[in-house]
């Protein structure tokens, strides 16, 4: 699995599964190495890669993030090793805690103490028994990790960290408390426009949800960012988050990661009209690495 080159980050949940497939296979032409996919209240990721996976020869898939609190530490070990051994060593599991308004509102469950529970979780996963066919390697395991806390933690129990809506500076930081051989994979949101409106307009739709969600806040307010600009979705917040401009400007938005100590970025496009899950393929086409 190629870690090294630029990744995609996406949302299919606006596709059908054949049009999905279609995406991924275009994606793997344009010589991204992985594709990325959430887990929200729409398809499961891990059906979802099975699926995609057949219609692709190269592409690496992993789920950014798999929620722990949807699943036991076994059918997670379960379907990890499934997919590794089904794609050939093509699949990374990205888990974590999600958000404790999601997990306590939606789910009804106990979101207190999340680095202790994920801690149990990982601990739980590695003892859980998997007596299916042996993948030829191990999937990779990365926490979707913010804070110091559950970033100390990937770097003792897991092969790394997957940031989320997170800056340069904070990859940085990631990679001081990872260490050197840890893997680092930072989503970044990009918007192929000169036009600051439109930009800020896509960004804004895309960043608002989580606005609101404690986990990301809290890692914005460490970055300097004040509760009052998160709230109102400032340019100077807004600007740091989301990486717009001319390919000059988003390739070199994208190249602040690496040069902080990223491993791979995945990058989110965000399209300048403001469609959900409409591809700009304009962006893709010119941040391909086979274009590079």
């Amino acid at each position: 699995m190629d870690l090294k080159t630029t990744g995609v980050w996406y949302f299919t949940e606006a596709m059908s599964a054949g049009e999905a497939a279609e995406f991924a296979a275009r994606i793997e032409s344009l010589g991204y190495s992985m594709l990325w996919l959430p887990e929200t209240l729409g398809r499961d990721p891990f059906a979802h890669i099975g699926h995609l996976s057949n219609h692709t020869t190269t592409l690496g898939f992993a789920t950014g993030i798999a929620n722990i609190y949807n699943r036991h530490p076994g059918t997670m070990k379960q379907a990890t090793r499934t997919l590794a051994e089904q794609t050939d060593g093509r699949f990374l599991l990205g888990i974590g805690v999600s958000h404790a308004p999601l997990v306590e509102g939606l789910r009804k469950m106990d979101a207190s103490r999340p680095v202790a529970t994920m801690r149990r979780y990982l601990e739980d996963m590695a003892a859980s028994p998997a007596t299916s066919p042996a993948p030829r390697s191990d999937a990779k395991v990365v926490l979707a990790a913010l804070g110091p806390k559950m970033l100390a933690l990937s770097a003792e129990l897991a092969d790394g960290a997957h940031p989320y809506l997170t800056t340069p500076e904070h990859t940085a930081e990631a990679r001081s408390i990872l260490g050197p051989d840890k893997l680092l994979v930072v989503e970044q949101k990009v918007c192929l426009t000169t036009n600051a409106e439109a930009a800020r307009s896509a960004a804004a739709q895309a960043i608002g949800m989580a606005s609101s969600l404690p986990n990301y806040r809290s890692n914005w307010n460490r970055l300097g960012f004040t509760d009052h600009e998160i709230d109102v979705l400032a340019p100077r917040f807004v600007d740091a988050i989301v990486v717009w401009g001319d390919e000059d400007a988003v390739r070199a938005g994208v190249q602040a990661h690496y040069d902080a100590g990223a491993t791979q970025v995945c990058i989110q496009p965000l399209h300048p009209d403001g469609t959900f899950g409409k591809p700009d393929w304009n962006l893709f086409e010119a941040l391909a690495p086979n274009n590079a």
